[in-house]
């Protein structure tokens, strides 16, 4: 049999789940009293005068995320799904339990943690592609792609500070998305941009799902996660609530 016609090797890691969170919990110490700034903290530690209580964002969650599925994540502020997002970009170490993840992921999380204010666009392009491990010849062979599908072009020699909101936003969802990740973690985006720019991004999302990416997607705007995503997950206080078919657990959670 000839190499062109022999089935493609089979690999048992293609069956395992893209994302495996077991017995999650995340703890934050935070000080007992208000400190009015970075000089009163440091004499009451120093002191030995500064109190903590623990916060835990996120307690005891466990789910899988399986390879080709769009997984959104639900519930109120606070609930814990940024800080769950965080863990899975390994922004976060795990206080208990473990997560495991299989594949290149592309975070966005916060579209202009990436940025230089100071820098134009055009170098930002350049910063924040070699900081998601871009070479300059891979941003150089994808940066008219980027500055199209951000809309940009009137604006990418001028400094990012400029920029409003929304563009920044555009200019990190292009830069994180110009090329194919196996896990693309999502948070919030649609709640940036205009109507225009979000249908690209669903767009976007949308080719990322056809060629097998995992989406792990965070968002407040229920009728999205009903379409977009497969299964979600509704959080409340960093437990886990419900967990099913999406149009199930939004249900669910309007009950509340």
């Amino acid at each position: 049999m000839s190499d062109a016609a022999r089935p493609p090797a089979f690999n048992e890691s293609d069956l395992k789940p893209s994302i495996q969170i077991e017995g999650l919990s995340v703890r934050y110490r935070v000080p007992r009293e208000k400190v009015s700034g970075i000089k009163e903290l440091a004499i009451r530690w120093a002191q030995r005068r500064l109190e903590h209580i623990d916060f835990w964002a996120l307690r005891e969650v466990s789910l899988d995320v399986q390879r080709g599925e769009v997984f959104g994540i639900i519930g109120h502020n606070g609930a814990g799904k940024s800080t769950l997002l965080k863990v899975v970009a390994g922004l976060l170490h795990p206080t208990e339990g473990r997560v495991v993840v299989r594949g290149r992921v592309a975070p966005l999380l916060d579209l202009g943690a990436g940025f230089h204010p100071e820098l134009t666009g055009r170098e930002n392009v350049y910063l924040f592609g070699t900081l998601l491990g871009m070479s300059r010849r891979e941003v150089d062979q994808r940066f008219e792609s980027i500055v199209d599908f951000a809309d940009l072009w009137d604006f990418v020699d001028a400094p990012l500070r400029t920029f409003s909101t929304g563009m920044t936003a555009r200019l990190g969802f292009a830069v994180a998305t110009c090329r194919l990740a196996d896990i693309l973690l999502v948070d919030e985006v649609l709640a940036v941009g205009d109507v225009h720019f979000q249908e690209k991004c669903l767009e976007r999302m949308d080719a990322f799902r056809e060629r097998g990416a995992t989406i792990l997607f965070v968002t407040h705007a229920l009728e999205n996660a009903k379409e977009i995503c497969n299964r979600a997950v509704w959080l409340s206080e960093g437990r886990v609530m419900d967990i099913g078919p999406a149009r199930h657990v939004v249900d669910q959670y309007i009950k509340g």
